[in-house]
């Protein structure tokens, strides 16, 4: 909100607006559904009475006080939004008996009635006690029962049906909040890791660097033959201790499989897809397990988009000299058309000799098989001291 605005009309940080912001919604998000009180100047051409001078003054009356009412609740604290909402039935109650419009702004009552935190059950309770009571006042008031009969299927299917959409975009946010979670640990074990990493690598290395420099500048001008070799082999220790460091961070920068793993889950079993993994412990080269992370990405955003499936397995396995990562999935199967996703994962394998193809899983499902050749690790490389 901007801060030039007063602050009785900034939002609550626990209200429906703020948490609408919060979760990346335009505020216009919340404010549209005003957009139904439309029946409040639709409803007077079913009426005998039709666009009189009472329904002008009425209206006039009531309807910026429910717009007033409306923002109240958009803007107050949580706990006080069922308050604001009794306030709107009881302006669509006092106006019963000369404003039929009136029944609309009831109707937003009981929806906002269900925007705190208590349970369905309750929520409905209280929907049928509202709206028996205001069927009641209306016939006592003279208003044929033909007129309000709508109005508790009405109130009760409007009701849940917001409370679900709001359910659902509170699980959406949680959901969101888990997955920042776990990027967030994810990125703290790896920079432990990176830590680790470089300590055992540039460690030893900077100490023997040290050690020979000391020597040579001992031998310097008692032998400078042995200060030569000494300075040689000090050089050989630094190109060996660059090309380290490179291939470390060929390492950092690659993409873990069981980071992808990970967002794999998250991504399927949010959408109520089933994910079983079993991985083979394997000590694969960087660009190997880069290649066969960004396999499992483009898989599970596949079957996510488009399978239909409800159960995956995602294995990985040696085959000989061969590694295997299996992703099946009992979903609508039918013909794979490749896209970019599935040209670069295909190419990227080719190009470290390895290879992709597509298999029918059972009745209806998918087999995707992503090969590369196993990766023996040079042997290190001793550096006299």
């Amino acid at each position: 909100m901007p801060p030039t605005l007063p602050r009785w009309l900034k939002p609550a940080p626990d209200s429906l607006l703020a948490c609408a912001l919060r979760r990346g919604r335009p505020a216009w998000s919340e404010a549209i559904h005003v957009l139904w009180t439309l029946w409040v100047f639709v409803l007077p051409l079913f009426t005998p009475q039709g666009y009189d001078l009472r329904w002008a003054l009425l209206t006039l009356l009531s309807y910026p006080l429910f717009l007033a009412l409306y923002a109240c609740v958009l803007m107050v604290p949580l706990r006080w939004v069922w308050v604001v909402a009794l306030a709107m039935c009881a302006l669509s109650m006092a106006l019963q008996p000369w404003y039929p419009s009136g029944m609309n702004y009831f109707i937003f009552g009981c929806v906002f009635l269900g925007a705190g935190r208590s349970s369905i059950w309750r929520y409905l309770s209280w929907l049928v006690l509202l709206s028996a009571v205001f069927f009641a006042y209306a016939r006592w008031m003279g208003c044929p029962w033909s007129a309000i009969a709508w109005l508790l299927p009405t109130v009760l299917i409007t009701g849940v049906l917001v409370r679900a959409q709001r359910a659902t975009a509170q699980r959406d946010a949680a959901l969101l909040l888990s997955q920042e979670e776990v990027r967030r640990l994810a990125a703290t074990a790896e920079r432990e890791r990176i830590g680790r990493d470089l300590h055992d690598l540039l460690g030893h290395t900077l100490s023997l660097v040290a050690l020979k420099a000391d020597l040579a500048g001992k031998l310097l001008q008692r032998d400078p033959a042995a200060a030569g070799r000494e300075i040689g082999e000090l050089g050989q220790v630094a190109r060996d201790a660059l090309a380290q460091v490179r291939r470390a961070v060929t390492g950092i920068r690659a993409a873990g499989l069981a980071a992808e793993l990970a967002a794999a889950r998250l991504l399927l079993e949010s959408d109520g897809v089933a994910l079983q993994a079993e991985l083979e412990e394997a000590a694969l080269a960087p660009e190997h397990e880069t290649v066969l992370a960004l396999c499992l990405r483009e898989a599970a955003t596949n079957i996510q988009r488009h399978a239909r499936a409800r159960r995956v397995r995602v294995e990985l396995v040696r085959a000989g000299e061969r590694w295997r990562l299996v992703v099946e999935d009992d979903g609508r199967g039918g013909a794979i058309r490749p896209g970019n996703g599935l040209d670069g994962m295909r190419e990227r394998l080719r190009a470290l000799g390895g290879s992709l193809r597509f298999e029918p899983a059972g009745a209806r499902g998918t087999r995707l098989v992503a090969e590369l050749p196993h990766w023996h690790a040079p042997a290190p490389v001793l550096q006299p001291v």
